[in-house]
């Protein structure tokens, strides 16, 4: 009888064992990821992650065409189809700056400005099971996940690893760099062949774990059909370690290249050059005149000046302001980060 009890003890043991070693197999890199943010400053957390970062099955399963897609599959993702809760990214409108040179060295850089009225950055650096190292940054509050909501504690920490499927700038082990600026008007791109879909936002994480250079980012933008976020024009600023650099546009749901070191909230391409410039916006303008005058050649000093320089302060009204400023070396490939115009407190991260 006593050994009876006995093997049912140990089959009940064996069997809370493998549902354990199961369960961890499943949620363990997740936990973990959720375990590792950290406040950095005021307006601006940081997090790890390394495993699964679920773009296979995304890109397998068709993609997300728009924000209610990509929520879906991100929810299925992070509760492994045990949990659905309702969060909808929130609409909005964002003004940025970017601009990219050479160093004395022959190296390159790039700077970029994300300006908005309200925001809460949270730095993502992804290890992925297959695919790039990455560190991208995402404003929390298009999460949607409800008004003042801060990854703080483990249910909105975990929640927070909705960041792996969307950014809004960022760079990965080769260099390659990428930042998504609105581009002046509200065309939207709504692309329908048949491929893959991505959002504007979740399309740069799929760029920087599966492209090197600037030529591959724009071969993977033409195998997917791109869908803009929040119901507006965007367009891309891509450069990589070899000194490329160019912005992206989309019109008439067609892609068009520009070759240009810099960029800010207007058309470039010559079918809508100049649309959404206006007057008293010299972001660009300066820019330009700073890289003109350097001859395209500055050290992480002058650069981060020169981006320093187009930041925009607090206004009055709903405006933020810069809600972070990120300088990217994509020769040696890191990056360090401000938050909201605290330039004397740099956030430096490597890629391995």
């Amino acid at each position: 009888m006593k050994k009876g009890i006995k093997i049912v003890l140990w089959v009940i043991l064996a069997l809370f064992v493998v549902f354990g070693v199961y369960t961890w197999t499943l949620f363990g890199p997740l936990v973990k990821g959720a375990m590792s943010v950290e406040k950095l400053d005021e307006g601006l957390y940081y997090m790890e992650y390394k495993g699964d970062d679920g773009f296979d099955g995304l890109i397998a399963s068709g993609g997300g065409r728009n924000a209610g897609e990509m929520v879906g599959y991100v929810m299925n993702f992070l509760s492994k189809g045990f949990y659905h809760p309702a969060a909808e990214p929130a609409p909005a409108q964002y003004g940025c700056s970017a601009l990219t040179v050479r160093t004395p060295e022959g190296g390159v850089l790039m700077g970029r400005n994300f300006d908005f009225s309200s925001a809460t950055g949270l730095i993502l650096h992804t290890i992925p099971k297959h695919g790039y190292e990455t560190i991208t940054a995402f404003n929390v509050e298009f999460f949607g996940f409800g008004k003042d909501w801060l990854p703080e504690g483990f249910a909105n920490q975990y929640m927070a690893l909705s960041g792996l499927f969307f950014a809004l700038d960022g760079i990965n082990e080769k260099g390659l760099a990428i930042a998504d600026l609105m581009a002046g008007d509200e065309a939207v791109t709504n692309q329908d062949t048949g491929k893959p879909g991505l959002t504007t936002t979740s399309a740069i994480s799929y760029l920087l774990k599966n492209a090197a250079t600037v030529d591959e980012a724009i071969e993977l933008l033409r195998g997917i059909d791109m869908h803009s976020d929040i119901g507006a024009a965007h367009h891309y600023a891509i450069s990589d370690a070899s000194g490329k650099s160019v912005v992206v546009e989309y019109v008439d749901d067609e892609i068009v290249v520009v070759d240009s070191p810099t960029v800010a909230n207007h058309y470039l391409c010559e079918a809508k050059l100049n649309v959404g410039l206006y007057e008293e916006d010299h972001r660009y303008e300066q820019m330009c005149r700073q890289f003109d005058e350097a001859g395209g050649v500055m050290d992480l000093e002058q650069l981060t000046k020169a981006i320093v320089s187009v930041s925009q302060p607090p206004a009055r009204g709903d405006f933020l302001g810069t809600a972070w400023t990120v300088v990217m070396d994509l020769t040696r490939p890191s990056v360090t980060y401000y938050s909201r115009r605290h330039f004397d407190k740099p956030f430096h991260f490597e890629l391995n």
